[in-house]
């Protein structure tokens, strides 16, 4: 903080008045600490006699802090030299040091006794009342200030924000980090707070004493007892009114920029550094980042309490937040949030008043600027985050904590626990805890965003992904959509604990379930007399209100008032997560718990004890017969009982399912069902879908969802529950984890399990949404690629961009995977079956007519139509799908199935160290190439040859090639056009010709190419005219090699000339005899 550069007017106006002042003042300094006399005002400072006699004056004009022997060291030792010279860069530079650890006492009493002088001399003022004129002016507070007791300067300070004039706004900057420096210099606060301070030991005040107090720790002792006040019943020591009002303004005044803070920057500094390095000081930055990191290991405990103890302070009081404040000023003034008169100040100030007043103008549809509600955001995580933030919480729930939850302050972890004892069936939380749960609940509102609540987040994570990944994340719908699985194969138990711990008071307050809520408000209000979402009343119990609604759901328009079509669908929706735990119905837990302890103490599986207690409905008790009567009526209205359907894919597909699919019950089926009738009506292109578009798109969901788990397909399951026990008996079921198991053991599969594979995968390759495993590892990749590509492209364009620097390693592996499944059989590639379509049945028809129907070609017919397209056969289309294949497995023989299976043990003994790399570039290729002589199986080396046939036809297919020739390329054959060996014929003249010089690289491995493909001629002739033709037309010495074979001709013509003409004549001869 040390002043660089040029000071700006308002410093050398200060400068001046600095020295000025320490001779109007008489200011003495001598060997031990300096004070000056008699400052005016209730605040003087006197030194022993002793020190005063020795002190001698000096001349104002060159008057020097750094002259002061009290100072000398520490100012040599801890401040540039450059700053020795300016009084205010001095003081900046040793306030800012850890002055109990680094500065001598007597210094830091020089200190504090040179900055009081300074803010409480007139002449010190006068600076002020000349740099800030008309800033003065406009503010009526300070320009009303009694002048010479230090107040004008602090209440320009308190102003700040407000002052827009620039060099009094540089000022002020200035003397900011002074007066917050000591508590004495802070307008009014020791007026104000002077007998709690001695009362409360937080310092020395007493005049002439030696200040044993740090800078800062005065008013940290303050808060603190502030916030313990509020914490405790019986307030033994109450701090008065105006001293509560003074320290809580200090902490909304250094709410902007750390520094202020003294306590905690110093309590914090080296974990700012740590956590926060990058973060830029002011506007509250530095505290809501080292707020994020509170919780952090590696946070100092010294400053996790100074931040606790701040928080603590915005619970009081939501201004001591300068980002919420700033954020939400506008629609505190719009929701009519502001001050209220008529309440107590304490109270409307009060971070619950402010979130339960914005809250509900969100829930009621209400704008709130979303920079608000981000801020919102924030300080709710808090409030779940840490119970002692709430008062209420530890005042009233002490005893609680105390016996089952000690040692679980961190993340959320007692809010929790509370709750768990809370909903157990013998609950020892008393009915005041219980209110102060409900009330922190309502004011954080986690059923709004399960985020908010991080021990939930935390612990429902993987269920999210897997179950509820159709749901955008913040969405409500996500608590809905846990709900509706729980007790499901998805559901883990630890979020099935924080779930139902959660729910248990949401149920209790039907205006936490914001859904509910935002449908049923006017229902609610119109029907059961309710109260705005932020208001209680006594005369409306927990769950009266829902009971209400539910009693409404059903009427007939004889029987009086209904609820709304979107009400009574929530209504429903409730109904069936509350029929899995009786704990989740209030009313039905409080008259049925001794029918339930009587009669289903053994049932304990989801929905068990509300089916129990139907069971006896005849032998309950009657309050309890009402309300399990009621609800067994309202269950009766809902179709589709069963309670593992999500509620959207319910009210989605409900009149299709009913129409199409009657009498099946259970979900796989109904799935089953509505996906082959809609499959049917796409092939038959029938002109009107059968299946409605909303259930078409839910069941797109549900589909996906089916495909995270084998189980929920029994075609699937059933034929593979031998081959699941034999081949993958330790791997989980979820996550898709068990089908991946069995599509890589695909080789050992039994043959119907192996078919059933072979379809899935066809159905996936052609939709890759439904390729659970795919979209579940490239789901970023997705978005940073594939956003505008069609759902069918996907893996297409994750092809595309697998060799990008972007391409996160897990997501490259998978798409490996599925490339080296799609080149072991055509069909499993769409785009190169449709664009081969005419070439696959014309060049590769006896590899077909020998291929069953369900098994796998193993590459027999790619492999085909890749010697076509060396011999340039193929269509254009399909020309351009097989180079594309030809790339991809010339960088990774995996991609290439028989060259795999047919060279495997060439590859383990002579290309080991390639096939072992990480990063497959192509290595184990080239190795078998330049190892072609050593290769013994037949049918190796046919693959070998072939893959040197294939790069005379496109360099582009040999990558060793390729690079090292990519200059002479450009170079040389640049007006080439690429493809049909153009470019490599090109390269082989090149080389041929003296006066070109290829790169030495390029050049060797042409050479090489040259031997390989000399060696390949004599080890695999051609087969006949027509492949000797192509031979001939693809070589790089074509030219050469007709220009033979025409001068052959030339020279058999005419020896057949020459010969005829002798035969004639000899004929004629003998004719003529």
């Amino acid at each position: 903080m040390a002043a660089h550069g040029r000071p700006p007017l308002p410093l050398l106006l200060l400068s001046a008045c600095l020295y000025s002042c320490v001779a109007v003042r008489g200011f003495k300094v001598s060997s031990g600490p300096a004070e000056p006399p008699n400052p005016p005002a209730v605040r003087t400072v006197d030194l022993p006699a002793k020190e005063e006699a020795a002190a001698q004056p000096r001349r104002a004009s060159g008057w020097k802090l750094a002259e002061e022997e009290a100072c000398r060291e520490d100012l040599s030792r801890l401040c540039p030299k450059h700053t020795w010279t300016n009084n205010l860069a001095v003081l900046e530079c040793l306030q800012d040091r850890r002055e109990h650890m680094e500065l001598a006492p007597d210094c830091n009493h020089l200190l504090w006794s040179y900055k009081l002088n300074l803010t409480t001399d007139p002449k010190f003022e006068s600076v002020a009342l000349e740099v800030c004129k008309s800033t003065i002016a406009e503010i009526k507070e300070c320009n009303d200030e009694e002048r010479g007791r230090g107040y004008l300067v602090s209440c320009l300070v308190d102003h700040r924000g407000n002052i827009s004039e620039y060099q009094c706004n540089q000022y002020v900057t200035k003397m900011t980090s002074i007066v917050f420096s000591d508590y004495r210099l802070i307008c009014g606060f020791m007026d104000k707070c002077k007998e709690d301070i001695n009362l409360l030991h937080c310092g020395s005040i007493n005049v002439g004493q030696k200040d044993i107090h740090s800078q800062g720790e005065v008013i940290a002792c303050l808060e603190k007892a502030l916030v313990k006040e509020a914490e405790q019943q019986n307030h033994i020591r109450p701090i008065k009114e105006e001293c509560q009002k003074a320290i809580l303004r200090v902490a909304e005044l250094s709410s902007d920029d750390f520094h202020l803070d003294r306590h905690l920057y110093f309590a914090c500094r080296d974990d700012r550094e740590r956590f926060c390095l990058n973060v830029q000081a002011g506007e509250g930055r530095v505290y809501k980042c080292l707020f994020n990191h509170k919780f952090e290991e590696a946070m100092s405990e010294k400053c996790r309490d100074a931040l606790t103890t701040r928080q603590k302070l915005i619970s009081q009081d939501y201004r001591v937040s300068y980002s919420l404040a700033k954020a939400c000023k506008l629609d505190l003034k719009k929701q009519h949030c502001s001050l209220d008169t008529a309440l107590p100040r304490a109270r409307e100030a009060r971070l619950s008043h402010l979130l339960l007043c914005l809250e509900a103008a969100v829930h009621r549809g209400r704008p709130v600027s979303g920079e608000c509600q981000g801020e919102m955001l924030d300080y709710r995580r808090m409030l779940m985050e840490d119970f002692s933030l709430s008062p209420e919480i530890v005042l009233h729930c002490r005893t609680e904590i105390e016996a089952h939850c000690s040692g679980l302050h961190r993340k959320g972890r007692t809010l929790h626990c509370l709750m768990r004892v809370g909903r157990g069936d013998h609950s020892t939380v008393g009915s005041v805890c219980q209110g102060a749960l409900q009330t922190l609940i309502q004011s954080a509102d986690p059923g709004a965003d399960y985020r908010i609540d991080r021990a939930l987040n935390e612990a429902c994570e993987s269920v999210i992904q897997t179950a509820c990944k159709h749901i955008r994340s913040g969405d409500p719908m996500i608590l809905s959509c846990l709900m509706e699985h729980l007790y499901t194969e998805k559901m883990v138990e630890d979020c099935e604990h924080r779930l139902l711990e959660l729910q248990y008071f949401i149920s209790r307050d039907w205006k936490l379930d914001p859904i509910l809520y935002r449908k049923c408000q006017g229902d609610a209000a119109r029907l059961c007399h309710t109260h705005g979402w932020n208001e209680t009343s006594d005369l409306m119990p927990a769950g009266a209100v829902f009971s209400c609604l539910y009693r409404h759901a059903y009427r007939t328009e004889e029987q009086g008032r209904r609820l709304s079509r979107d009400c009574k669908m929530e209504v429903q929706r409730v109904l069936h997560q509350r029929a899995l735990d009786v704990k989740l119905d209030p009313e039905l837990q409080k008259r049925c718990i001794s029918d339930l302890g009587k009669w289903c103490s053994s049932k304990n599986d989801a929905g068990q004890e509300l089916e129990c207690l139907q069971d006896h409905l005849e032998d309950l008790v009657q309050s309890c017969r009402d309300v399990v009567g009621n609800l067994t009526e309202l269950e009766s209205e809902i179709q589709m009982k069963d309670f593992r359907f999500s509620y959207k894919f319910k009210m989605a597909c409900k009149e299709d399912v009913l129409r199409l699919c009657p009498n099946i019950k259970k979900k796989v089926d109904v799935v089953v069902c509505l996906s082959t009738t809609v499959r049917n009506d796409t092939l038959q292109e029938a002109r009107e879908q059968r299946v409605s578009l909303k259930c078409r798109k839910q069941l797109r969901v549900e589909e996906l969802e089916m495909s995270e788990d084998i189980r929920l397909e029994p075609e699937l399951y059933d034929p593979c529950k031998p081959d699941i026990s034999r081949l993958c008996p330790n791997v989980p079921f979820g996550n898709a984890q068990m089908i991946e198991c069995l599509k890589e053991q695909k080789r050992h599969l039994s043959p119907r399990c192996h078919q059933r594979i072979f379809r899935l995968q066809e159905v996936e390759m052609s939709d890759p949404e439904l390729d659970y495993q795919l979209m579940r590892v490239c789901k970023q990749m997705i978005k940073r690629f594939c956003t505008e590509a069609d759902a069918r492209n996907i893996l297409q364009c994750l092809k595309q961009n697998k060799n990008s620097e972007l391409m996160d390693p897990k997501c490259k592996q998978m798409i490996t995977k599925r490339q080296i499944t799609q080149n072991t059989d055509y069909r499993l590639n769409p785009v190169l079956r449709k664009a081969c379509r005419v070439d696959i049945p014309k060049f590769c028809k006896s590899i077909l007519n020998k291929a069953s129907e369900d098994s796998e070609l193993e590459g027999q017919v790619i492999s085909c139509l890749k010697l076509k397209y060396a011999d340039q056969k193929l269509s254009s289309d399909c020309e351009d799908q097989i180079r594309v294949i030809l790339q991809e497995s010339a960088l990774d023989y995996r991609l290439d199935p028989q060259l795999k299976v047919h060279c495997s043990e060439e590859i383990s003994s002579l290309c080991a160290e390639e096939a072992a790399a990480q990063e497959q570039m192509g290595q184990v290729e080239e190795c078998l190439k330049v190892n072609l002589l050593k290769v013994k199986h037949d049918d190796c080396k046919k693959e070998v040859l072939n893959m040197l046939k294939e790069s005379k036809a496109d360099i582009f297919v040999d990558p060793v090639l390729h690079t090292a020739c990519a200059l002479d390329l450009k170079h040389h054959c640049a007006a080439v056009t690429p493809g049909r060996g153009r470019q490599m014929s090109c390269l082989m003249e090149a080389l041929q010709v003296k006066r070109v010089r290829l790169q030495p690289e390029c050049k060797k491995r042409l050479q090489d190419r040259i031997d390989m493909w000399s060696y390949a001629a004599k080890v695999a002739p051609a087969e006949g005219f027509s492949d000797l033709a192509v031979q001939v037309m693809t070589s790089p010495s074509k030219n050469y090699l007709l220009f033979m074979v025409a001068l052959s001709v030339c020279v058999l013509f005419l020896v057949g000339l020459l010969c005829g003409r002798i035969t004639k004549r000899v004929t004629r001869e003998l004719k003529d005899r």
